[in-house]
């Protein structure tokens, strides 16, 4: 399985020729979701979710499919791709992956700002993107992708979340909104709170990473 981070909080991921992309939003690269056999949108927000990205993509394939929440799915309407509703507990399989479906809820940001659908993907039981919440994916993760600066987020969380998930390698991600300063610091203070189990990774954008089970 390879995973190349396309910026902010968006990966792509490969394995036999086929190709799933998370949350292509407006942070991500323009052409983020092209070239994709299916997406998968883990909630609403804009950094995570951006129509035209995924307009794009239907545009040039006919056979895309989007596999999402219910309120992005009525955000999405007809867009010319198939498009999936799934929630919490569902097992598809999507492109070749085996994903299981985690969680129901965005991140409290504060009690006066609504709480939205938030749904996490775990991929063939090795990688697991938690969108915008620190859900327990109810599986042994291999490889985690770690949300590390948001205006939901405490860096003390982050590194209790992923305590308690304990992957062998837990890679940075939704970090666009943070400078080299602000990154240097996260890193520094990930790389050593994770746990001896895990080892810390700032996944580099556009840089592809082979993934396996086994490390």
């Amino acid at each position: 399985m390879r995973l190349t981070k396309m910026g902010h909080a968006c990966v792509r991921v490969e394995k036999s020729g086929s190709t799933i992309v998370i949350d292509p939003g407006s942070f991500s690269y323009v052409d983020a979701a092209l070239g994709a056999d299916a997406l998968l949108i883990t909630h609403e927000h804009f950094d995570h979710f951006d129509q035209g990205r995924v307009r794009r993509a239907a545009d040039a394939n006919p056979g895309l499919e989007i596999w999402t929440n219910r309120k992005v799915a009525e955000q999405l309407g007809t867009i010319g791709a198939a498009i999936h509703v799934v929630g919490h507990g569902d097992r598809v399989v999507v492109a070749g992956f085996d994903v299981t479906v985690h969680g129901e809820y965005h991140a409290v940001i504060h009690p006066d700002i609504p709480v939205v659908s938030n749904v996490g993907f775990l991929l063939d039981g090795e990688l697991f993107h938690p969108g915008d919440a620190f859900t327990l994916p109810e599986a042994p993760v291999s490889n985690l992708l770690l949300p590390t600066d948001a205006p939901w987020l405490k860096l003390s969380e982050a590194i209790d979340f992923v305590r308690a998930v304990g992957p062998r390698h837990a890679y940075s991600l939704h970090d666009g909104l943070m400078n080299n300063s602000g990154l240097e610091v996260v890193d520094r203070l990930l790389g050593g709170q994770t746990g001896p189990a895990t080892t810390f990774h700032r996944l580099a954008s556009d840089e592809p990473v082979e993934l396996d089970a086994a490390n």
